[in-house]
């Protein structure tokens, strides 16, 4: 779990130093970095998206994984968690909850997380993680010098989560096909243009109720495009 280990640690850092940014910048300039980093999370979502190759799978998997998450309540659940990070640690910035929130759905969303763990989980040396820990890390930078402490702690799901894949690489090797991962990344790119649309203010966009469409999106591949 090298390479995971290392991706999580780069957040931690670059987290740690935006934050100390976020500390010092004045509003207007913080408004700015937060404007510029919307426009960034919205074209890395389209790049993403437009990558589908079975657009119906991804449309269906988007609808149920709403329909899933939104009786859930999903978002509920994950702004009490990060509430709840907040008073623990006692951090008085208003936005420590959307920097947790969105900067766990962009580092966990994405090609780089699900190849990267696949390759560690499989035994080869983490070549992919270990670049997406110099990108994670540069742009936590950003990330908490626009939204604060809150994007530190995003390190925690996205050890999870890599953590998860790479142990079900492990396990199941030839069920994580390429065609998974395209659908897959596919998804994460229409869910990250949702978090570029929230932080530019455009739309609130319920994201993390659109979540288990990750989930359904690899089921709906493995029984229709085997």
């Amino acid at each position: 779990m090298f390479g995971n280990f290392v991706n999580t640690a780069a957040i931690i850092v670059g987290g740690l130093i935006g934050s100390v940014f976020n500390q010092a910048l004045p509003q207007r300039y913080q408004a700015i970095i937060f404007q510029a980093m919307g426009l960034f999370v919205i074209s890395l979502g389209i790049s993403m998206a437009i990558k589908a190759e079975h657009v119906l799978v991804c449309v269906c998997s988007l609808l149920l994984g709403g329909l899933a998450g939104e009786s859930l309540r999903l978002d509920m659940q994950v702004k009490r968690l990060g509430d709840w990070l907040k008073r623990i640690l006692k951090f008085k910035n208003e936005k420590f909850t959307d920097g947790f929130v969105s900067a766990s759905l962009i580092y966990c969303i994405g090609a780089m997380a699900v190849l990267g763990a696949i390759e560690e989980g499989t035994g080869n040396f983490p070549a992919i993680l270990l670049t997406k820990a110099a990108m994670d890390g540069f742009s936590a930078i950003a990330f908490a010098a626009a939204l604060g402490a809150g994007v530190i702690f995003s390190a925690i799901p996205v050890a999870v989560y890599q953590g998860t894949i790479a142990l079900l690489a492990f396990l199941f090797t030839d069920t994580l096909n390429m065609a998974v991962i395209n659908e897959l990344s596919a998804v994460g790119g229409v869910l990250i243009v949702g978090i570029g649309f929230n932080m530019l203010e455009i739309k609130e966009i319920k994201v993390v109720n659109i979540l288990p469409s990750l989930v359904f999106v690899v089921v709906l591949t493995l029984v229709f495009l085997p």
